[in-house]
């Protein structure tokens, strides 16, 4: 008898999404591990809370037919989470590939009764999702880098004029200057 990937994904919904949630969590060191997983607070634990809210959300989308646009609120919040983070590219979004191996883990038996087309179909959706989650990461990664630069600049500026290096051109003499000068 052939059962349907989506009914067996439902069935088991709780126990792989917090399987993946302690996946997730078990990326960090082992005392904040520890702290995200026990503090369910949103105040005390802003990063548990989004994790832990947001992952079945995104189990739910994954789970769906259509495009990912109900996910990638907060799939975007999670990313961004990882992304002030430090983590790697691939460290910041390896939980997404990491639900493929719970699914095997979690339904090995189960697995064998569903057609192959389905499961293959279902790990190109995550594959999509992984592709989404790497481009918001590089997004706001960006946005990180812009605003360390903009902040470098004032910075910069600020110790210039304080050490009276700075030299101001009035704008009148800078309309009049060639616009082929180097200067």
């Amino acid at each position: 008898m052939e059962v349907k990937l989506k009914d067996l994904l439902t069935q088991s919904k709780s126990e792989l999404v917090e399987r993946w949630i302690n996946t997730i969590f078990e990326t960090y060191p082992k005392d904040t591990s520890v702290f995200l997983k026990n503090k369910k607070d949103r105040f005390n634990n802003p990063v548990g809370y989004t994790v832990t809210s947001g992952i079945e959300k995104i189990f739910d989308v994954l789970l769906g037919e259509g495009d990912f646009s109900e996910g990638l609120p907060y799939l975007k919040d999670i990313i961004k989470v990882r992304a002030v983070q430090d983590f790697s590219p691939s460290k910041a979004i390896a939980f997404i590939f990491a639900l493929k191996g719970i699914i095997r883990n979690e339904l090995d038996k189960d697995l064998r009764q569903i057609r192959f087309d389905d499961l293959r179909s279902f790990d190109a959706r995550v594959d999509e999702l992984a592709l989404y989650a790497f481009d918001i990461y590089v997004e706001n990664r960006e946005q990180i880098y812009k605003l360390k630069t903009d902040e470098l600049k004032r910075m910069t500026f600020l110790l210039l004029k304080k050490a009276n290096l700075m030299y101001e051109i009035p704008f009148e003499e800078f309309e009049l200057r060639d616009p082929n000068c180097e200067l």
